[in-house]
């Protein structure tokens, strides 16, 4: 397996990344759109890297409703948190898109009976992606956080822009995932865009987006 670009990676040498895959057991799936990788319920002792294509994370209520709360893309991490606390999954984790995913057991990673310099760089590679999940999460509150869909469009776009380094940039979900991301009607969400485009706040082509005269508008 290759040796993507990770923060779970970072400093390790090509013989600890092979025993790394090793130690962790480590397989390969691929999956096709829409296939259910893990379930709200399961307990897992592996988490997901994504190799190609992206996932999503979504929660789904009694009634059926659901809300995108992340989309994994490649190189990133998922389930890491449930496999480390070994408690059921509180949501369903989802292709994308066709994708890869090699899944690795944390158990073993994080045996204590060993003290490896290898341990200590996936430990200390592990915090640094915790703190990293907590940020991704911290960005979903602050999109679905305003009363308004345009602020929470605004937001949204806002953090793109900012992640991409330009006004011009692409996400990651069509318009029904992109709703349920902002936790919005999709056809109110698609009425919002198309005032904003009106208003000259915003061009776009299906999931491509331009922003523009962000800083001279109010959220209203």
């Amino acid at each position: 397996m290759e040796k993507i670009g990770n923060k779970l990676f970072a400093g390790l040498t090509d013989f600890e990344f092979a025993e790394l895959l090793r130690v962790g057991h480590a397989r390969e799936v691929e999956y096709d759109k829409d296939d259910l990788i893990l379930l709200s319920g399961d307990v897992t002792p592996e988490f997901g890297v994504v190799l190609q294509g992206s996932v999503n994370i979504e929660n789904v209520d009694v009634w059926g409703n659901v809300g995108i709360l992340d989309n994994v893309s490649q190189g990133r991490v998922f389930a890491e948190t449930y496999a480390f606390l070994k408690t059921p999954l509180m949501v369903d984790v989802v292709a994308a898109e066709k994708c890869r995913v090699m899944f690795l057991r944390i158990a073993p990673l994080l045996d204590g009976n060993t003290d490896t310099p290898l341990k200590r760089k996936f430990i200390a590679n592990t915090l640094e992606m915790f703190a990293e999940k907590n940020m991704t999460l911290s960005r979903r509150i602050f999109c679905s956080s305003p009363k308004n869909i345009r602020a929470r469009v605004m937001t949204y776009l806002s953090g793109e822009a900012k992640k991409n380094g330009s006004t011009s940039f692409s996400v990651p979900f069509d318009r029904r995932r992109m709703a349920d991301y902002l936790n919005v009607e999709r056809t109110a969400l698609s009425k919002e865009l198309s005032k904003m485009q009106s208003d000259g706040l915003i061009r776009f082509c299906k999931n491509r987006f331009l922003t523009c005269n962000f800083l001279k508008v109010s959220y209203s």
